[in-house]
């Protein structure tokens, strides 16, 4: 069975906070979530690969001079 993470635990996990993690969804640009409820859930698979997709793009930005 999947592992769920609530949007603290993705911003602890991520050493930001809950306000920027919000706003990431908002955009559509941060790790894909879920709602249940009025709760909105993460699979901790799906983080993980989001931040494995984040980490790749800033080391190409960083190879193009950016």
């Amino acid at each position: 069975m999947p592992r769920f993470l609530t949007t603290q635990e993705v911003a602890d996990l991520l050493r930001t906070s809950p306000e920027t993690i919000r706003y990431w969804r908002s955009l559509g640009r941060g790790p894909a979530s879920f709602k249940t409820g009025r709760r909105v859930l993460y699979d901790a698979d799906a983080v993980t690969e989001w931040i494995d997709r984040e980490k790749a793009r800033a080391v190409v930005a960083a190879g193009d001079g950016a």
